[in-house]
């Protein structure tokens, strides 16, 4: 019964720092939102008729993030980093490993594997039911697809490059987390598109992306400061990938309406995008 309660209070406590550390960056987005909301409103008064001119205002807007809103994930990512030489940090994560696996040597769940990408489906979802998000169906999945190219590639970089053995011995790819990274670029990417209609589509996003954090703790995968270092790397790779696309959506599409046009298909049971234009 002890050692049960000595689990749960781990679990709480791994699950509240990684919430404090996730909502000090919304809390400080949100104060750079505000501003540009009310830049955005104010044009959308005078120029109300303009409404191909709102969605570039809102690209560029979109592209205008400032500095400090990367803070919080930079220090994850630098945490990360410290600990694979900080004696005091490496200790640390031996500390949190022997204190989770105390009474759950057999613990095992694959939930993981599809909570990650679970606050990504859900913008679609949301969309798919009405709730319309910040951006369209063509802007929001190249946003995606240009995050998931900036973490898949800086995941496996440092995986490679670090050789950091996993808790469970099983290979060398301990550092960073790439269920925690992909997991939280999901979460990251849900609040840029739903933030602003309620706080409450980006808390359940990052909640969802603590627990798969957790859960590969449980699992043995990963070191705590694994998945820090994976859960700043995810938020950084949709913050850039948010910052860099207006410049990307000039380049591919330019200036002119575009003719290109992207919509979710499903045939014979298969899921897909259908793509169409003129090239």
């Amino acid at each position: 019964m002890a050692r049960n309660f000595v689990d749960q209070y781990m679990f709480t406590k791994l699950s509240l720092s990684f919430l404090v550390f996730c909502f000090c960056g919304i809390t400080l987005r949100a104060q750079e939102t505000d501003s540009i909301k009310i830049k955005k409103d104010t044009s959308d008064h005078q120029d109300s008729i303009h409404h191909k001119n709102r969605g570039q205002a809102r690209l560029r807007d979109q592209g205008k993030l400032k500095l400090y809103a990367f803070i919080p994930a930079t220090a994850a990512v630098a945490y990360g980093f410290t600990a694979l030489n900080a004696d005091f940090l490496r200790s640390a994560d031996n500390q949190i490993y022997k204190s989770i696996k105390h009474d759950n040597r057999n613990f095992y769940t694959n939930a993981d594997d599809y909570l990650r990408y679970v606050p990504a489906v859900a913008v679609y979802g949301l969309d798919l039911f009405g709730v319309k998000g910040k951006n369209n169906f063509r802007d929001k999945t190249s946003i995606l697809l240009i995050s998931s190219a900036f973490t898949g590639i800086t995941i496996n970089v440092l995986k490679k490059s670090s050789n950091r053995l996993r808790p469970n011995r099983l290979n060398d790819y301990s550092f960073p987390s790439g269920h925690a990274a992909t997991a939280f670029a999901s979460a990251e990417f849900l609040r840029q598109e739903y933030g602003e209609i309620s706080p409450w589509y980006t808390a359940a996003g990052y909640s969802v992306a603590t627990t798969t954090a957790v859960l590969r703790l449980y699992k043995s995968y990963h070191w705590f400061s694994d998945v820090v270092a994976g859960a700043g790397i995810g938020i950084l790779s949709t913050k850039f990938a948010y910052l860099v696309y207006p410049s990307v959506k000039r380049a591919v599409w330019g200036r002119k309406k575009s003719n290109t046009v992207m919509m979710p298909s499903y045939q014979n049971g298969v899921p897909g995008l259908f793509i169409s234009g003129k090239f």
